[in-house]
């Protein structure tokens, strides 16, 4: 009897641990203030994950502007159409564009909004997200199911503080910080 209740407190457990300790991607975004590490919720946002990941390890995010940025609400980037300072910057345009790739279908989840969330940036269709996201620097529940969560900061959290803010309002920033790079991280 206690053989029999000492395995299936065993198997209970190498379940648990199998279940509850997936590790997920991680990705580095470097920016002139350090290194942000970010851990990607593959399993309830795949697309929108994929997607991150193919543009960051193809370099397309390498030089784009963080080009909204509201102080106590969020950071924007990610407009590699008309966003990269390095290539292709269009101070009229940028937040407008996207990528060589089509929209995505919304992924939304029950993520909450928090200090470090990172979530895709949309028009007002819910399926219009393509590669702008945006760091959350403290908790929006209003955004919560409208957008789709995608993964966190897990270090660096004090970096993203320190990006450069825009106008009141409409958040828009002049001569804005830029993403160095960001990349898939081997852990």
């Amino acid at each position: 009897m206690r053989y029999q209740l000492l395995t299936i407190i065993s198997f209970i457990l190498l379940f648990s641990i199998n279940v509850f300790s997936k590790e997920r991607p991680i990705m580095i975004l470097k920016i002139k203030y350090g290194e942000v590490k970010i851990e990607l919720f593959d399993d309830v946002a795949p697309n929108h994950v994929k997607r991150i990941k193919q543009l960051a390890d193809n370099g397309d995010y390498d030089g784009v502007a963080f080009h909204r940025v509201i102080e106590g609400f969020m950071a924007q980037t990610g407009d590699v159409q008309y966003g990269n300072k390095n290539k292709n910057f269009n101070e009229q345009l940028v937040g407008t564009g996207g990528s060589k790739f089509s929209d995505l279908k919304a992924e939304f989840n029950n993520i909450p909004h928090k200090r470090g969330t990172l979530s895709m940036a949309r028009s007002q269709s819910p399926d219009s997200a393509n590669s702008q996201f945006f760091i959350c620097f403290e908790s929006h529940s209003h955004l919560d199911r409208n957008y789709t969560v995608f993964g966190r900061v897990i270090s660096g959290m004090e970096f993203i503080d320190k990006i450069k803010k825009g106008a009141p309002g409409s958040g828009s920033v002049q001569n804005p910080d830029i993403i160095e790079s960001l990349r898939s991280s081997k852990k």
